[in-house]
């Protein structure tokens, strides 16, 4: 069967990283440190994917940004000790094997720092299998279509071409922006209901039923 898409773009915490839980109580963790209002579960997890500057504009809108640095570093100190320790989604690994093996162009667009997906790539032995990707500190944070758009730029895939894959509103809405269909996750971050706002041709419970959907209908 023909594919319908030549072009996946995944997100990477919370879509084949197993790692929101480890994220958010990083987040309440560095906001403790520094005598902040702790968020709630809800409100960390509703800032993942998106690139720091941003994310704490949301959850502490009244802190001065000359303070964001130290709550970067402490959310740093808690978040690496542990990093090495978060595992990929059961069957993540096999399942990103299988897709570059079936042809698929592979990408990855995350609202991680450069320095933090080169880590995790390596950690996870699948940096071989992505051909480009793209992190919110090289240009605009999710929703804004940049990182999509300029991944499709560098590959020389057209967006009918191009499927986004992610467990949070703001990959959807950076796929919606950049005129790409999405699939949700809705077994990372963002409730299943938010991310069926965004009509999304699927929303997966499981990396399982996610991998068995892209093999079947990608």
């Amino acid at each position: 069967m023909p594919k319908q898409f030549e072009l996946l773009v995944f997100d990477w915490d919370g879509t084949l990283m197993d790692s929101a839980a480890v994220i958010v109580e990083s987040i309440q963790a560095a906001s403790g440190d520094l005598g902040l209002p702790v968020p709630s579960d809800e409100a960390a997890r509703h800032i993942i994917g998106l690139g720091l500057t941003d994310a704490l504009g949301y959850l502490f809108p009244q802190l001065p940004q000359e303070r964001y640095g130290d709550l970067v570093e402490r959310y740093r100190f808690h978040f690496l000790a542990r990093d090495s320790e978060i595992p990929l989604f059961g069957g993540a690994q096999e399942a990103i094997r299988e897709l570059h093996q079936a042809g698929f162009l592979l990408a990855v667009a995350t609202g991680k720092s450069r320095v933090g997906l080169d880590r995790a790539l390596g950690n996870t032995g699948l940096r071989a299998y992505f051909h480009a990707s793209r992190c919110a500190d090289e240009g605009f944070s999710k929703p804004h279509p940049g990182m999509l758009l300029a991944l499709m730029e560098e590959l020389g895939m057209a967006a009918d071409r191009t499927l986004m894959i992610g467990d949070t509103t703001h990959d959807l809405q950076m796929a919606a922006n950049a005129g790409v269909a999405a699939v949700g996750a809705a077994y990372g971050a963002h409730p299943r209901d938010n991310l069926l706002a965004l009509s999304p041709l699927a929303c997966l419970e499981s990396f399982a039923e996610l991998h068995r959907w892209l093999m079947s209908n990608a």
